[in-house]
């Protein structure tokens, strides 16, 4: 080859597995006030493996928990060759295997009552039954939901629920780790993106995954009114908190600010409201 490669493209000598997704080690959560104070915010992160594949169990460093997970995002120099196989746009290289497509998600819901959650930071498959209605409660109104039939959107213009497919996270590595930093940087947008240092040790990052305790429709979450055995409820504490004033939204978010008027109201409790993202 005999052009340069392009600027940040990463150091790559050859062609591997680096090209079609990426292994790193991603900080999860902190537990603030002790062992289990993390499980929620856990649970929300290790629930979103559309396009994440969690490797093992946590791995736990004084307060820390981490996971080594498999970005499921391939390169953006990565692309077919036209005869069956996979080529680098940036250097040139060429292999006989075709562009491999992200794993299968893993799973979070065993038939209808089996969960995977983190409980005092360990991953764990728990019975959560669903919860009882009122003998006489009222059936749900089909429009107490705001979020059902809004038209928010993610980057990738996938419509519905885009709170629960859009997350950040956290990727450890330092500067001196420079072809790692060049590789995750070069990642497909959107599905990896608005990556910036956020600390001496680790590069913050914006993700499209889903979460996969969504149900069927791609809209409601599966955990929602469960609890688990010690009370708490099920569902992570972000995934039922409503938007505070100020807050970014995506594309067509019912609780944006319309022109004129006023956010969408919160009165449907039905409803994750949002999954932790803010969005420039």
């Amino acid at each position: 080859m005999t052009n340069s490669p392009p600027q940040g493209a990463p150091p790559c000598r050859e062609m591997g597995s680096h090209c079609d997704s990426l292994r790193v080690l991603l900080r999860v959560a902190t537990e603030d006030a002790g062992r289990g104070s993390a499980d929620h915010e856990a649970t929300w992160l290790l629930g979103h493996t559309e396009r994440i594949t969690f490797l093992g169990d946590l791995e736990r460093d004084g307060s820390d928990l981490y996971s080594v997970a498999e970005l499921q995002v391939p390169c953006r120099f990565l692309g077919a060759d036209g005869r069956g196989g996979a080529s680098c746009g940036a250097h040139g290289y060429s292999r006989a295997a075709a562009p491999r497509a992200p794993d299968p998600a893993e799973p979070r819901r065993y038939g209808s009552e089996g969960f995977r959650i983190v409980e005092a930071g360990h991953t764990v498959t728990r019975t959560l039954p669903a919860p009882t209605m009122p003998a006489r409660a009222l059936p749900l109104h089909a429009g107490s939901n705001p979020c059902a039939t809004a038209p928010c959107r993610t980057a990738d213009n996938r419509r519905g629920a885009a709170c629960c497919r859009d997350l950040q996270i956290e990727i450890m590595c330092t500067p001196r780790q420079r072809r790692l930093e060049a590789l995750i940087r070069t990642r497909r947008v959107p599905y990896l993106c608005k990556i910036e240092r956020v600390s001496p040790v680790s590069l913050g990052a914006e993700m499209i995954s889903a979460c996969a305790f969504l149900e069927e429709d791609g809209i409601h979450c599966a955990l929602h009114g469960r609890t688990r055995a010690d009370g708490r409820p099920a569902k992570p504490d972000l995934c039922s908190e409503w938007p505070e004033p100020g807050d970014n939204y995506h594309p067509g978010c019912v609780f944006a600010q319309p022109a004129g008027g006023v956010p969408g109201s919160p009165e449907g409790q039905g409803v994750q409201a949002r999954g932790g993202v803010s969005v420039k």
